[in-house]
């Protein structure tokens, strides 16, 4: 692996696209489909959202996404590695720009919902090292036993 380079990533670039798309059929994979939550390419195309891809080279490593909550909070949304690239440090790297992100678009918190099953514990897991702490449900979501949410201070 050669440097990972993290870039604004556009949801007509096909990589990316086809990124998105296999996040969705994941998470509706392993979640019944009014509790899957994760936005697909037209609804990251979006002013309030910045959608980032993780490069490695020419290959798409992975991508997340910082969307505008209000002026002082942001959500982390569509969070994916690369299959290839699980466990090799991505998810954090991308993790820790979208941070970098919204401490520089001046938001003060950061939020996130993600699975409760077994198959999203690494992630989960990847939240709470980098500061994140299991939280209520924030607007717009409701309790669901097939998310947990988590929030950190930026």
């Amino acid at each position: 692996m050669s440097e990972i380079v993290l870039q604004q990533a556009s949801v007509g670039d096909p990589a990316v696209r086809a990124l998105i798309d296999l996040h969705l059929r994941d998470m509706h994979a392993l979640s019944p489909a009014e509790s899957v939550h994760a936005r697909g390419a037209d609804a990251l195309d979006d002013p309030a959202v910045e959608l980032w891809g993780a490069w490695d080279g020419a290959v798409l490593a992975g991508i997340g996404a910082l969307a505008a909550l209000d002026d002082a909070r942001g959500e982390l949304k569509s969070m994916r590695v690369a299959d290839e690239y699980r466990g090799r440090g991505v998810g954090r790297r991308i993790l820790r720009h979208l941070v970098e992100r919204a401490a520089r678009r001046g938001m003060t918190s950061l939020w996130l919902e993600t699975g409760s099953a077994p198959a999203f514990a690494p992630a989960r897991g990847l939240y709470v090292s980098e500061g994140f702490a299991f939280c209520d449900p924030f607007a717009p979501y409701v309790p669901d036993p097939h998310s947990v949410f988590l929030t950190r201070q930026v």
